[in-house]
């Protein structure tokens, strides 16, 4: 079931850059170092207002370092996962 859409509140790179008073370019900067969290909706991005609420306490940031070093061990953990499934 989808949860009811129409009340998320989400904004664009613009919005947040005139919010937190930066230029649209940090405001990119950020979202590619994952220190504000986006949804790429086709060509543009819409930043939930719950990603703004962690901008800065880092925890975006934090989450998105582990989601990287997650995948990075992604194809042994696989691996490993196969091995024990063929010895069952």
């Amino acid at each position: 079931m989808i949860s009811n859409v129409s009340s998320i509140k989400v904004y664009t790179p613009e919005q947040v850059a005139e919010m937190l008073q930066l230029s649209k370019n940090t405001v990119y900067d950020l979202i590619g170092r994952g220190e504000i969290i986006a949804k790429k909706i086709g060509k543009v991005y819409r930043i939930p207002a719950s990603s703004l609420s962690f901008v800065f306490t880092g925890l975006d940031h934090d989450l998105f370092n582990a989601e990287k070093e997650d995948i990075k061990e992604l194809s042994r953990i696989q691996e490993t996962l196969a091995n024990v499934r063929k010895q069952l």
